[in-house]
């Protein structure tokens, strides 16, 4: 596997679409509109857009939740559609390993049967509902082409998603060893459990990554009677909180789409002391390029001595961690 620099990751692209969004580590983002149910169309354009931040010298691309077919389990078509997930993978390996970049394809519907997992879902008695057939899940994909982890997201937002996806459940978040560092990935709704980024960040984890599909209906009509921009401020809150409170980057990857609609965007890349070194101020579509610097997270931590509690054995708060049971695996 081969590594870049220690301190200097070279641009961090994001791409933010209706199920967009590249990110790389020169920070290199792009953020922009995708087609519903269109995965090879929408795939055709992850390529374009992440052979041009490798030819920027970016080391890392990301792009945003549901990227290749958005998120619409509802119509008959989405389900069949899903069934060709290995063959996507498998394309952003190939382009990983031709273009020298690590790739994290945002998220990609699989059917659970492809999963190497057991379903955390109870099984079911008659009349139940049958448990969900889909789970969705995201990689760390090598500048080699290899797989170097995955993850199957844990906390499903919303009764659609659940009546729909397969949650990971109880299975412990892994920190994936990358050339970039350590890695911990997470999706969307799961950067607002801290419980979740304490898992990774107690694991050593320096860099995590979120791909997102996060819509402004995700504030209640009485959220927005209360403010308007209430799902920005939480996003721009929790994501600068988070890279505060455990001295670690962030690379926030969200869907965009035409302002004025339904879209938040407001991808950004964010580290202890600076909050956001780029950041998408709409969900219109838009590049950015951007340096991040691991040493920023050395010098924080010196500061904050974060992880050092964590690992002292009289942290109050010991009890609430767990270590997992075994590393992470690079496979489907």
């Amino acid at each position: 596997m081969e590594t870049f620099s220690r301190h200097v990751v070279r641009s961090i692209p994001i791409l933010c679409a209706p199920h967009r969004q590249i990110l790389s580590a020169l920070a290199y983002y792009y953020q922009f509109k995708k087609t519903p149910l269109k995965p090879a169309d929408n795939c055709a354009r992850a390529v374009q857009f992440i052979r041009e931040a490798a030819a920027q010298g970016c080391h890392l691309a990301v792009l945003p939740e549901f990227h290749l077919t958005n998120w619409i389990p509802t119509d008959p078509r989405f389900a069949p559609l899903c069934n060709d997930w290995e063959s996507y993978v498998h394309r952003y390996q190939a382009l990983a390993k031709e273009c020298n970049i690590c790739i994290v394809p945002g998220s990609i519907v699989r059917p659970v049967s492809s999963s190497s997992q057991e379903a955390s879902t109870p099984s079911t008695e008659p009349g139940d509902k049958p448990a969900p057939a889909l789970e969705n899940v995201t990689f760390f994909i090598s500048n080699t082409g290899e797989i170097l982890g995955s993850y199957v997201k844990k906390n499903l937002w919303g009764p659609t998603e659940r009546a729909y996806l397969r949650s990971s459940g109880d299975e412990p978040h892994q920190v994936i060893s990358t050339p970039l560092g350590p890695v911990g990935l997470l999706v969307c709704w799961d950067l607002a459990f801290p419980e979740a980024w304490r898992e990774l960040v107690s694991q050593g984890a320096k860099i995590i990554i979120v791909p997102t599909l996060w819509t402004r209906s995700g504030a209640s009509e009485a959220g927005h009677r209360q403010n308007p921009s209430a799902p920005s401020l939480f996003l721009d809150s929790i994501l600068t909180a988070r890279t505060f409170e455990n001295t670690c980057a962030v690379v926030f990857a969200n869907a965009g789409g035409p302002p004025g609609r339904n879209y938040c965007g407001l991808s950004q890349i964010n580290i202890p002391y600076a909050g956001p070194l780029v950041r998408l101020g709409t969900s219109a579509e838009g590049m950015g390029v951007a340096t991040l610097d691991l040493e920023v997270l050395e010098e924080a931590e010196a500061n904050y001595n974060i992880r050092k509690d964590l690992e002292d054995p009289s942290w109050h708060y010991r009890h609430t961690q767990r270590v997992p049971a075994k590393p992470s695996k690079g496979k489907l």
